[in-house]
């Protein structure tokens, strides 16, 4: 088995910490139960791209349960936990490619280690190992389809399927409602505040927080900001989504006339340059920059650096630069994501459905991506249903059912009301 870890000795912390995890992740526990018994995924090579967590390690688990053989990377060079991945590799024998701070051309060899595997199934989050079997002249000949987990990837995806770019299915588990509705909303907007306080240890109450974007991710962040005494401010380019915002009770502006405002700015779009150079410059002396979408492209680091005259790393995962006139801007976590780099990213009780989807996707896909098409496919509603009917389970949480009377009438249409 090959690998590239930091530190194999760190594998008895990781092994606990993977553990502690388990406990908060009981619909994937019952998933890998199943799967011993049933071994779904015998002789499946599935080839994983993802952040290498706690929460990972336990996808990685239930898989290999199922019967797969795994090659697994890193998904961001500073969201590696260095123990999880040793414990991937001594406890259970998983190949895995992955080093905390790893530089680019270390990152992107992990992808080519993952991919020489030739797997039946890639899983991603953020579409790199999509984007470099697509440089490639040929496919894997086995390869069936994929499975994309964030939204920046879908993204990625649906453009690609528009332009006829696309190879291979995907499905994007990143548009299921026990994904996005949970881990977008609830996880995002928990980890990242945790990340920017454990970097910073700033006061919320009374700073001003400007969030940009407000989908699934910028409104769970408003509302815990909010929550915790900010006065929140969202920078939207979509007329629907800043009405939204509008009406949940935060104030909306364009981040030019937000920049001189705030104290903490969280961008969380998928795109690019949202934070340019001409916002840099009108920021308060002593303003916080992170990012929790996907790629540090959402900060224009490049025109940041330009007006930087020094530069020091004043705390762990801060970056203080002195621009042009004398003002501190201090940026978390290189840009990227502040939630997993500063901190541990989602709590695993929510990760608990988003790897459930993973689970249950790879299963659908061995049985039914053979007769797919090429191209972007939601996650099957009755997959979707049944993970939110095992959490509720889990919870001790028990709701009604229809009655037959109920149902015949939303099924006729002669009835009236």
């Amino acid at each position: 088995m090959k690998y590239d870890i930091a530190d194999k000795k760190l594998a008895a912390k990781g092994r606990l910490r993977i553990e502690w995890a388990e406990r908060n992740m009981p619909v994937l526990r019952l998933i890998r139960e199943r799967f011993k018994k049933t071994k779904p995924l015998r002789g499946m090579r599935i080839g994983c791209c993802l952040h290498v967590t706690t929460e990972t390690a336990n996808l990685m688990r239930t898989m290999k349960a199922g019967g797969a053989q795994l090659a697994l990377c890193a998904s961001n060079p500073l969201s590696t936990q260095d123990d999880v991945a040793a414990s991937l590799v001594v406890d259970e024998k998983i190949a895995t490619f992955a080093v905390r701070a790893e530089n680019n051309k270390r990152y992107y060899r992990h992808i080519d280690d993952v991919l020489a595997i030739n797997p039946h199934i890639t899983i991603d989050d953020g579409a790199d190992l999509v984007s470099t079997l697509h440089k490639r002249k040929t496919l894997p000949k086995e390869l069936i389809a994929g499975l994309e987990e964030t939204t920046t990837g879908v993204i990625r995806l649906r453009a690609m399927e528009k332009d006829g770019a696309l190879r291979f299915p995907v499905v994007a588990i990143n548009d299921s409602n026990t994904k996005h509705f949970f881990d977008n909303r609830y996880g995002t907007g928990q980890s990242t505040l945790d990340g920017v306080l454990r970097a910073t240890n700033m006061l919320l109450a009374g700073s001003t927080v400007v969030i940009a974007g407000y989908g699934w991710c910028g409104r769970g962040l408003a509302t815990r900001a909010k929550g915790m005494g900010s006065h929140v401010i969202v920078t939207e380019v979509d007329p629907l989504k800043a009405l939204e915002a509008v009406m949940d009770g935060f104030m909306v502006m364009p981040m030019a006339q937000a920049a001189p405002k705030g104290d903490l700015f969280i961008t969380v779009t998928g795109d690019l340059n949202v934070i340019r150079k001409e916002h840099f410059v009108k920021m308060k002396d002593g303003a916080v920059v992170c990012n929790s979408g996907h790629f540090n492209a959402e900060l224009d680091l490049p025109a940041l650096e330009k007006i930087t005259r020094k530069k020091r790393d004043i705390r762990h995962e801060v970056v203080e630069h002195t621009i042009t006139g004398g003002k501190k801007i201090n940026i978390l976590a290189e840009g990227r994501l502040v939630n997993l780099a500063a901190a541990e990213g989602h709590p695993a009780m929510v990760m608990d459905m988003s790897f459930a989807n993973q689970a249950l996707g790879v299963e659908w896909l061995q049985k039914n991506g053979p007769k797919l098409e090429t191209k972007v496919y939601p996650m099957p509603t009755h997959i979707d249903d049944s993970i939110a009917k095992l959490k509720l389970k889990t919870m001790g949480v028990k709701i009604d059912r229809l009655t037959a009377e109920q149902k015949h009438y939303l099924a006729a249409w002669e009835m009236g009301t």
